[in-house]
């Protein structure tokens, strides 16, 4: 059962001695120390620090904000942390998991991060939903339309190769392919209605 600390700058530039000020009083046994901050770079300490752990220890930290990137994140970790049986000590937060005060605490922030997620995810959907009905379209811009597959169809009927259209055309060869395939298979379809 060990205490161990994290420490995270928020910025570029900023210091650890504040949070490393606190640690050092909480008594940690080991202490991560995070030089950069979590938006620009992969946390290899945290990562370490996490992979430390084990059942009856205790992370300290000084704010949820030094553990977590996001509530999501914060309810990942807590879900973890409630099944290995490792505790969680926010000194400026007063949030202490080995109470039942400071569980109950942390779980009601990991409840709370979990619907605030759903909520996200809701209003994502309903936001794709209603620019499809107001005829937004998605994804890339469709580069072969109907008139250029047509053309192209009908300089490689005049004997143009495949390599000569992609380059006049800016496109990859199977770009071409997929156009001259569209062509005959509408002209099929048309051929077949107009015979019935």
């Amino acid at each position: 059962m060990s205490r161990v600390g994290y420490a995270r700058v928020s910025s570029t530039g900023q210091s650890l001695e504040v949070q490393l000020s606190k640690l050092h009083r909480a008594e940690c046994n080991k202490i991560y120390q995070e030089k950069r901050s979590g938006r620009t770079a992969e946390r290899s300490e945290f990562q370490s620090c996490m992979s430390y752990l084990r059942e009856g220890d205790t992370l300290v930290v000084t704010r949820l904000d030094r553990l977590a990137r996001s509530v999501v994140h914060l309810a990942q970790i807590a879900s973890r942390f409630q099944s290995e049986g490792i505790d969680l000590l926010v000194i400026d937060q007063n949030i202490d998991t080995s109470t039942s005060t400071g569980r109950l605490m942390f779980n009601m922030l990991a409840a709370i991060a979990e619907f605030e997620n759903d909520l996200r995810t809701e209003r994502q959907a309903e936001g794709i939903a209603k620019a499809h009905e107001n005829g937004v379209k998605f994804g890339r811009p469709v580069k072969l339309t109907d008139t250029l597959k047509q053309a192209i169809y009908d300089k490689r009927a005049e004997g143009a190769t495949i390599g000569q259209l992609a380059k006049e055309y800016h496109l990859g060869e199977a770009s071409i392919y997929r156009a001259l395939n569209s062509v005959k298979s509408t002209q099929e379809i048309t051929s077949k209605l107009i015979s019935n």
